[in-house]
């Protein structure tokens, strides 16, 4: 995946700017060797401290399993070293209707419990000068889903950035997401779901907003 570090970083600027970027010490935070091995240090004291016995074949590399998963897969968010390359082309043919996306996958983790949050997405939007390639709105979600979130501030964050990639407001987002820190501890909910919605310019129109929602 091709992937453009200063679009993610002026995109950064711009969520810091509406205080909704994730919390973070650090603009990026690249797991270099140093860093996995600290979280990989880490889980192997949390495992100890639950007395599991890091000797048996079973657990003896699951440090360093978790270690690389937080680093290089669910939390590679983080990073805007690897925000993607959301090409955009110009609207030669003048578009000027509702390009929506339905079903993207949403898979990220909820920051209070480190549990997973599952889920799609809805994104359209209507094009002014620029149009986006379809698999960047995957991407874009994609992106601000691979770190800890609350599902409030996941969706502010896609909207943000497309904003900012296509230079308009006319952009909506929804989504719908299980809760795992519902699902498999406290209330232990099987079944609810969570949906939250962003809608700019036009979309706030009741028309365009019904299309949206009922599309």
């Amino acid at each position: 995946m091709k992937t453009n570090r200063k679009l993610g970083e002026k995109i950064s600027e711009v969520l810091r700017q509406k205080g909704i970027e994730t919390p973070m010490l650090a603009k990026t935070l690249h797991g270099t060797f140093t860093n996995v091995r600290k979280v990989q240090d880490s889980v192997q004291q949390i495992m100890q401290e639950v007395k599991l016995d890091l000797k048996d074949d079973s657990l003896k590399n699951t440090p360093k399993r978790v270690s690389f998963m937080y680093v290089n897969e669910i939390f590679r968010g983080l990073d805007y070293v690897n925000f993607p390359n959301a090409t955009t082309f110009k609207n030669k043919y003048r578009y000027d209707e509702m390009v929506s996306q339905d079903r993207i996958q949403v898979m990220s983790t909820c920051e209070h419990h480190l549990m997973p949050i599952d889920g799609f997405a809805k994104i359209a939007y209507i094009p002014n000068k620029r149009v986006i390639g379809l698999s960047k709105l995957n991407r874009v979600v994609d992106f601000f889903s691979r770190r800890p979130q609350v599902q409030e501030r996941l969706t502010e964050q896609i909207f943000t950035a497309l904003s900012y990639i296509l230079k308009t407001n006319d952009i909506a987002v929804k989504i719908t997401a299980t809760h795992y820190c519902i699902k498999a501890r406290g209330i232990k909910d099987q079944q609810s779901a969570m949906t939250t919605t962003k809608l700019g310019g036009k979309f706030k129109k009741m028309e365009v907003r019904s299309e949206f929602l009922n599309i």
